[in-house]
């Protein structure tokens, strides 16, 4: 196959290219002042008081649980055993930490109109048992965060984010990933920004912040403040500190290329959002009435990751039919995500509730797919793509 629509494409140019030649002249490549220096802008831009960033967007999702079982307010920890509601569609890293942090995890339906939580099953699915929602914002798709916050007011529910897939998606003019008391972000290659790996965890949480600093480097201190939320007060020595461990952590450090990254791409970020809502706009023109496919409705403002095509029930054509014809146009196309999570064999090691039926992951896991998103005009995929019959 000749790609003419690939998946992603690259948002870099000569900025990026000085940047890593810049990093190289310095001799400092483990984290360092540029990786600062991009935590520092990254929370301005996105309105939040603290950035952390890390090696990836999964390890950001591991990070942010881990954070809180560490955590001295009663509010906010959890415990092993603990249950937590998630979407059955999202990726696996999305799941993986609840499941090595022994959470119990209840997935629940997605709507196959938004791809996000179908609200009334979360509704539903809300018990004296839970401790905490992960929401998940699907292909640039922010979450009804209005509906989510009436659904756990005055609830003892810590709500979390998992915004990899949706950089730059607002709702109601805030930023997707700011709504929980964590969220996460990627900037993979194919995300909205690329740092080549990485990844970032916000928080308004100062005692959480400093859990993440320590947990982010082998569990030590010596990344932490003098005066700080996780040991109270640290040396003066730096000696005494560079080996005092005091959390069981992991080394999720960022290189300072990525961090040299991060702040070139953070400067395009506002164009990079702009360019995929206007091909967003054209795609719902041109595909809303399609006679096969059903697209993701928008919800706030969708960042537009990728485009989602679920075949319509009364079609006599399979997903395999469509992939074939798209193949043979020229698109890269995948699964949505990784479907209905709740397939996998990997179950079998989570501590796991199926909340009454997933029929539209189901659904949206054996009919659907996704082509991708750039920061450039494509009205020529949409023409291409109108023509699929």
């Amino acid at each position: 196959m000749s790609v003419r629509f690939p998946l992603a494409t690259s948002t870099w140019d000569d900025a990026e290219y000085q940047a890593l030649q810049n990093v190289i002249e310095s001799d400092r490549f483990s984290m360092g002042p540029q990786v600062a220096r991009f935590e520092e802008e990254f929370s301005k831009a996105f309105g939040s008081r603290y950035a952390i960033m890390v090696n990836s967007g999964s390890s950001a999702n591991l990070l942010m649980v881990a954070a809180l079982f560490f955590s001295s307010n009663p509010d906010i920890k959890l415990e092993r055993g603990d249950e937590i509601i998630v979407p059955a569609v999202s990726w696996s890293t999305s799941y993986f930490p609840l499941c090595q942090y022994g959470l119990k995890v209840k997935f629940v339906d997605v709507s196959l109109e938004t791809l996000n939580f179908d609200l009334g099953a979360l509704s539903r699915a809300i018990s004296d048992k839970t401790r905490a929602i992960m929401a998940v914002n699907l292909l640039g798709n922010p979450n009804d965060f209005s509906a989510i916050g009436d659904l756990i007011e005055g609830r003892n529910i810590v709500l979390l984010e998992d915004n990899c897939e949706s950089m730059g998606a607002t709702f109601e003019g805030r930023q997707a990933g700011t709504f929980g008391l964590m969220g996460s972000f990627s900037s993979f290659f194919s995300h909205h920004i690329s740092t080549m790996e990485g990844g970032v965890v916000v928080t308004d949480d100062e005692e959480l912040h400093h859990i993440m600093l320590a947990l982010r480097a082998h569990g030590w201190t010596r990344n932490l403040p003098k005066f700080n939320k996780v040991t109270g007060e640290k040396s003066d020595d730096p000696f005494e500190e560079s080996f005092k461990f005091v959390l069981p952590g992991y080394n999720l450090r960022p290189l300072e290329m990525s961090g040299a990254l991060g702040i070139e791409q953070l400067k395009k970020l506002p164009a990079l959002i702009e360019g995929r809502r206007k091909n967003g706009a054209l795609f719902q023109e041109k595909i809303a009435d399609h006679p096969l496919f059903l697209i993701q409705q928008e919800i706030g403002q969708s960042s537009w990751f990728g485009f989602s095509l679920i075949l319509r029930p009364d079609t006599s054509l399979s997903r395999k039919d469509i992939v074939r014809q798209l193949d043979e146009a020229g698109f890269e196309c995948r699964p949505i995500v990784a479907g209905n999570f709740a397939k996998n064999d990997v179950l079998k090691y989570f501590d796991f509730e199926i909340f009454e039926t997933l029929d539209n992951a189901d659904y949206a896991d054996q009919n659907g797919l996704f082509i991708g998103n750039h920061h450039y005009p494509i009205p020529d995929a949409f023409d291409v793509l109108s023509r699929i019959r």
